[in-house]
């Protein structure tokens, strides 16, 4: 389909389930206006924890793809007061996680050194704008074309295990994650050498030639890039979030995972699943 064409289908169909969404919500406010009042407060909270507030991101998480987001915002905030006094930090360094959960990591990171992930997915990817393969969705063990023993492991902090692969010039739009009981940890796998590859967190950038791992909190409004002729491969892992009562925290990734095994699709239908 010509990209443009694309471009003003996809336009047209924001544009009415905006529409559709707008109705709702007026609807909401007249029949149930305290249920609405309470959204919009949780709403109003969960997203002034972004940066760089301005009216497209606001329009983004109310009638757009962060709507999700938003109708899990009370959900979320409780996740935050459940692990107090482990402050959401947003963007997190290794170093701010609890040592057990920085030697599951390390350990992950060291395997994918020694793996030939890259080599491995390079043939069925190179022809696929967006691509993605998991190896384990909230806990559950997911069995591929390619086998890596150590991410089929049973870890105390590790959830999720995948691969995203970014053909050239190839780019997200700006988006929430839904939940706030994990921690996003992505590792750029191949070397990078250009700046313009890169993930954008409101505020903050981190370009993988710098940095190959980034932590942070996914709900917050966030969008990969790469814009050169080369493909990015990330390995991107969810851990439960660190508190002091791991086994509380671990129940709620657990009943999230009863619900969610079989959704992934809807969280990643722009990308093209690796088999």
């Amino acid at each position: 389909m010509d990209k443009k064409l694309f471009e003003e289908r996809r336009k047209k169909k924001f544009l009415v389930q905006s529409i559709i969404w707008f109705a709702f919500l007026l609807l909401l406010s007249y029949f149930l206006p305290e249920v609405m009042l309470f959204y919009v407060l949780c709403g109003a909270y969960d997203v002034s924890r972004n940066s760089n507030i301005d009216g497209r991101m606001l329009y983004r998480y109310f009638f757009g793809n962060g709507v999700p987001t938003w109708a899990l915002s009370p959900f979320n905030i409780l996740m935050d007061i459940v692990t107090l006094p482990y402050i959401n930090k947003k963007i997190y360094q290794l170093e701010d996680l609890p040592e057990d959960c920085q030697a599951e990591i390390k350990e992950l990171l060291e395997c994918v050194k020694t793996e030939k992930v890259v080599d491995e997915l390079a043939g069925r990817a190179e022809k696929i704008r967006r691509s993605m393969i998991f190896f384990k969705w909230y806990g559950k063990n997911i069995d591929n074309f390619y086998t890596v023993p150590a991410f089929h492991k049973d870890y105390k902090y590790i959830r999720t295990i995948g691969v995203s692969v970014f053909n050239k010039k190839e780019s997200t739009d700006e988006h929430y994650g839904p939940l706030r009981a994990t921690l996003r940890v992505l590792y750029n796998i191949n070397d990078i050498s250009s700046y313009d590859t890169y993930i954008k967190v409101r505020a903050t950038e981190n370009h993988w030639c710098e940095s190959k791992m980034f932590i942070f909190d996914d709900t917050l409004s966030h969008q990969s890039f790469n814009q050169t002729d080369e493909a990015r491969y990330c390995l991107f892992v969810d851990i439960v979030r660190p508190s002091k009562c791991h086994f509380v925290m671990d129940l709620f990734v657990k009943f999230i995972a009863a619900i969610m095994q079989k959704m992934n699709h809807i969280f990643y239908s722009s990308w093209v699943p690796l088999k």
